[in-house]
């Protein structure tokens, strides 16, 4: 038996149900622009409402996905870009995932109410590490009601994690609904890799939406992480990454 099979086989006994993906996203066509996959990023502690001006615009200019921006700018970035069909995407439990499942949910309905469409919360990663899977399910699945029709990422931390973590927390993604698994919060020990997009998506299938953030700076190393199977990109540099030809 394979990891992912074994993985998958204690996963379920333990949830008492089948690790299948019922989530709302759905693989789009293939994106002719490379700008259509970016979630334009900034969450940096010390950005001013001026720097999220400047995000706003330049996801206007360049027709990223989205923005990801903390908390406390999402009812700006909803004002600024109401009308542009670039999405507005936040932050929960970030960045550790240590936050209790009330105050992510909490974090999540303020936030919607404010005007963001995505969600990046951060896994429960030491109750992962400590295969306390029920716990890890439910504060996924908690955020993901939550959310209702606003599109959730789980942020899984790969670099802090082994090959049978990364794959039993994609599975509990899946299983909770989520709509993305993601690499990295960018505030950690390492980012995204080839190597973990490609595992996630073995894990996952087509099902599920892959975004790979974290060190990713240039063009090239974001068609890399495309081709490994990400569906989004995460990224700070995004504008050096469409400028780059």
């Amino acid at each position: 038996m394979d990891t992912i099979s074994a993985v998958r086989g204690e996963i379920e006994r333990t949830l008492g149900q089948p690790v299948s993906y019922c989530g709302k996203w759905r693989a789009p066509r293939e994106a002719g622009d490379i700008s259509a996959v970016i979630d334009h990023t900034l969450l940096k502690p010390e950005a001013t409402p001026q720097d999220i001006t400047r995000l706003c615009r330049e996801a206007r200019r360049f027709g990223f996905a989205s923005v990801c921006v903390n908390p406390v700018h999402v009812h700006q970035a909803a004002a600024e870009l109401q009308g542009s069909g670039v999405s507005v995407c936040t932050v929960v439990g970030f960045p550790l995932g240590a936050t209790t499942t009330a105050v992510k949910v909490a974090e999540t309905r303020q936030a919607l109410e404010q005007g963001a469409n995505e969600v990046d919360m951060v896994l429960a990663i030491g109750l992962l590490k400590a295969k306390q899977w029920q716990a890890v399910y439910k504060d996924i699945k908690a955020v993901v009601n939550e959310a209702d029709q606003a599109l959730v990422k789980v942020i899984i931390e790969t670099c802090l994690l082994e090959q049978d973590e990364k794959i039993a927390a994609c599975l509990l993604c899946a299983a909770a609904g989520a709509d993305f698994v993601k690499t990295s919060t960018g505030f950690s020990t390492g980012g995204a890799t080839e190597e973990d997009i490609q595992l996630m998506r073995r894990v996952v299938g087509d099902k599920m939406g892959i975004k790979a953030s974290g060190g990713i700076r240039t063009k090239e190393s974001a068609v890399r992480m495309l081709k490994a199977g990400a569906n989004r990109i995460g990224s700070s540099a995004s504008v050096s990454i469409v400028a780059d030809k």
